[in-house]
């Protein structure tokens, strides 16, 4: 398992490779987040640590967010508990300011990764619908007439929420809390890409979409009727 670790300070590097490696992780460090998000899918990490000070922290959030849902650890220069609340409900697992406690900081990536290791890695049934099956295990989709395709996380918990509910409206709100698992309030423009990246995937023509329909200013849907 491996961490990113993004950072532009050459100390800060130094000393949060060193506390991501006593944590079992090995670390690759990135300057620039929004470069390493997207180039996510060519290798992905287990974990990613944003050290990040010129950068608004609810940015950073968002262009995580955006791809993929492995722990993130998040520094900020000051904390009060508004902000500490905001950033934890838009999707960071951890928020954290100096003073830095190294010891605390390696058991905290700890406990983020037995959570992750604990997830069943196929607990879900194949799910069938229209010309389209979905395997939970191998993360694929595959459609009559496409080619075979592997799937992010998230456009699996997307395709998946939208497949159980086939045939009804999916608030864009309740697809970010089944998709990225907080509150779904200011951001559509989130399910949005990934709607889009999603049916390039799946549909024959991305943008007169078969399966995919979107119910303007309330959600999506998945239909079975033929186009």
């Amino acid at each position: 398992m491996y961490a990113l670790l993004v950072a532009e300070d050459a100390d800060d590097i130094a000393i949060f490779s060193l506390v991501l490696q006593r944590a079992g992780l090995a670390v690759t460090t990135v300057k620039d987040l929004k470069r390493a998000m997207q180039n996510w899918s060519e290798r992905p990490a287990d974990v990613i640590l944003l050290i990040l000070y010129n950068i608004s922290p609810q940015e950073q959030v968002h262009l995580v967010r955006a791809e993929t849902l492995v722990p993130l650890i998040l520094t900020v220069n000051q904390m009060d508990e508004g902000l500490h609340c905001e950033l934890l409900d838009l999707g960071a697992d951890l928020v954290i300011a100096p003073p830095i406690s190294g010891r605390l900081l390696i058991a905290q990536t700890g406990v983020l990764m037995r959570r992750m290791s604990s997830v069943p890695a196929s607990s879900l049934p194949v799910l069938t619908a229209a010309n389209l099956t979905l395997n939970p295990t191998t993360r694929t989709v595959e459609v009559v007439s496409k080619p075979l395709q592997r799937l992010t996380h998230l456009e699996f918990r997307l395709l998946y929420t939208l497949i159980i509910n086939r045939g009804h409206v999916v608030p864009t709100e309740m697809i970010v809390e089944r998709v990225w698992g907080y509150n779904g309030q200011g951001h559509r423009d989130l399910v949005r890409g990934l709607v889009s990246r999603l049916r390039v995937k799946v549909e024959k023509n991305p943008r007169d979409p078969e399966y995919i329909m979107t119910v303007p200013g309330i959600g999506y849907l998945f239909t079975e009727d033929e186009a």
